[in-house]
């Protein structure tokens, strides 16, 4: 149910956000306002999706990684209000405090990719994989499949379930990609539904029909942000 809402959430937000933009435009159009004078606070989206991350975490990685975008994006908005001066290099170092809180915490739970391509096996019945300016390559050959989430940020993620298995008809994964994109190949017998949502992206389903008659199913949810999203087989 968490889970859930928060989908609906994060929806609700996404939209208000292109219907705010769109109004900022008009009223830019018309000699109303200066757009620029509001955009400037885009960090704030930052600071959504960390909280969203602290929201519904499972673990202390997740957690950590959500309090790191929120204090990002809080810094950045601090900056633009003239409250502080403030580069976001000036926090490059909590990136290796994640990091080593993710290795503690979250090892068999969680996977990271940054600057370099890391590609890891697995067989559990879900995925969750994080690939921050950097590459991710992640296999899953779990004969119960059961779906996950996956999230690109200026970076790539391929997720390879050929050898993967449905049990229960439907599986679900939930991505996120701005600035990047992910890639997830699935066996010839699986039917894909995209019930994603692009913005200045695209969500992709290069499969190609089986002619075979099958039950499994799996459902793309999620949102590409000037990425895109492709599903083949």
């Amino acid at each position: 149910m968490a889970t859930t809402n928060f989908r609906m959430s994060f929806q609700l937000f996404i939209g208000l956000f292109v219907i705010i933009l769109g109004l900022l435009f008009t009223l830019e159009n018309l000699g109303i306002l200066y757009a620029h004078d509001y955009l400037k606070f885009w960090p704030i989206l930052l600071v959504f999706y960390g909280v969203s991350r602290i929201v519904r975490c499972e673990t202390v990685s997740q957690r950590t990684w959500g309090a790191f975008w929120v204090m990002v994006g809080s810094f950045m908005i601090f900056d633009r209000l003239e409250l502080i001066s403030f580069s976001v290099w000036d926090l490059w170092p909590l990136i290796l405090v994640a990091l080593g809180v993710s290795l503690i915490w979250g090892p068999s739970r969680r996977r990271i990719g940054f600057p370099g391509a890391s590609s890891i096996g697995d067989s559990s019945a879900t995925i969750n994989a994080f690939a921050f300016m950097g590459g991710f390559k992640r296999s899953n050959d779990s004969q119960d499949f059961r779906g996950g989430e996956a999230t690109a940020i200026m970076g790539g993620c391929e997720i390879d379930l050929r050898k993967a298995s449905i049990k229960d008809e439907e599986a679900v994964m939930n991505l996120f990609s701005v600035m990047g994109g992910i890639e997830i190949w699935v066996p010839e017998d699986w039917k894909v539904t995209l019930q994603g949502v692009p913005i200045l992206g695209g969500f992709e389903d290069k499969t190609r029909p089986s002619g075979a008659d099958s039950n499994k199913r799996l459902i793309v949810r999620g949102y590409a942000i000037m990425g895109g999203v492709e599903v083949k087989n």
